[in-house]
């Protein structure tokens, strides 16, 4: 089903002094959170977006004073979304939030070349979610990856959507992972800081760069089980780019076990890595309450763990 975009919309600002030195798409992205970060770098960069009439980088930094204009072209069709079944469990919800329990092996929304069931799809057929991101991402204000489970939030109110957008963007939300990964790491635990940018050579892939080019990512890990070949390790992310924590436990020798993509050998056999978000903390969008949610490991991830227990003591 298809039908006329809505995004064409008028944008002003007037960049405050207090932003001085940020980059222009990363405020951009703050200001107006229904605006992807990627999509306001398209038009930075097809110079929908400009200063002053002139065309700039996404990376540019404002002084503060400028004052910016823009519009969304308009587009010709979008899809639509379908409700589906919900088929995985909500962890909390009231007016303002949702929180679930994403099963693996389901997009957080429907894409180019992904499955119309999506854990949008799902919860539009129980629930409204917020506008901002409709028509394709209503709601979501993080993602897990398809191949990710566990703990995810979304909004159902725009008040919320806006406030969590920012609340993700200034770190005040603690993320929580557990992992299975190759090897066991030399150090019990440790600090990765490694900026991410996409591979330009494998789309599907991203990769560690020089923190100009790339956006700042920063894990800390813990292993908490060493097993023979392998280890169990508690991550928790300072920020949420794409493939973070696969990227950076490749980048310090012990990619994700079965991460084919990030050069792991194949896993029992399978190319299938094991990642689940064990925990989320913040501070209610409206409320301001401090709650913290928390889901364990899926039941096949469970197994895997109890498996490798059995292997390392013989």
């Amino acid at each position: 089903m298809k039908r006329k975009s809505e995004l064409k919309r008028h944008y002003h600002l007037t960049v405050d002094l207090s932003s001085k030195g940020k980059r222009l798409d990363a405020l951009l992205a703050e200001t107006f959170p229904e605006l992807s970060r990627s999509l306001v770098q398209e038009m930075i960069q097809t110079g929908v977006i400009k200063i002053s009439e002139n065309q700039v980088k996404p990376s540019v930094k404002v002084r503060g004073g400028e004052k910016i204009a823009f519009e969304i072209p308009q587009k010709a069709e979008v899809e639509t979304i379908t409700a589906s079944e919900l088929d995985f469990p909500i962890l909390f919800e009231d007016e303002h939030i949702v929180v679930i329990a994403k099963p693996y092996g389901k997009v957080v929304h429907p894409g180019a070349g992904h499955e119309k069931e999506s854990v949008v799809s799902a919860l539009l057929s129980h629930t409204a979610l917020s506008s901002i991101g409709a028509p394709i991402r209503p709601g979501v204000v993080h993602r897990l990856d398809k191949t990710t489970s566990g703990v995810m939030i979304l909004a159902k109110t725009d008040k919320a959507h806006a406030r969590l957008v920012k609340m993700f963007s200034r770190h005040e939300v603690e993320k929580e992972y557990l992992a299975i990964v190759q090897g066991i790491p030399q150090a019990t635990k440790g600090l990765i800081e490694v900026a991410i940018e996409r591979d330009r050579v494998n789309r599907k892939r991203m990769k560690a760069t020089d923190p100009e080019r790339g956006k700042r990512a920063v894990s800390r890990y813990e292993i908490v089980e060493r097993f023979r070949g392998h280890s169990l390790v508690k991550v928790v992310i300072e920020t949420g780019r794409t493939h973070q924590i696969r990227l950076h436990m490749a980048y310090i020798g012990h990619p994700l076990s079965g991460d084919v993509l990030y050069k792991a050998k194949a896993f029992l056999g399978k190319a299938k890595h094991f990642l689940h978000s064990t925990r989320l903390s913040l501070k209610h969008p409206i409320t301001q309450e401090q709650i913290e949610w928390t889901t364990p490991l899926p039941s096949e991830f469970e197994e895997i763990v109890k498996q490798l227990r059995i292997a390392a003591a013989k």
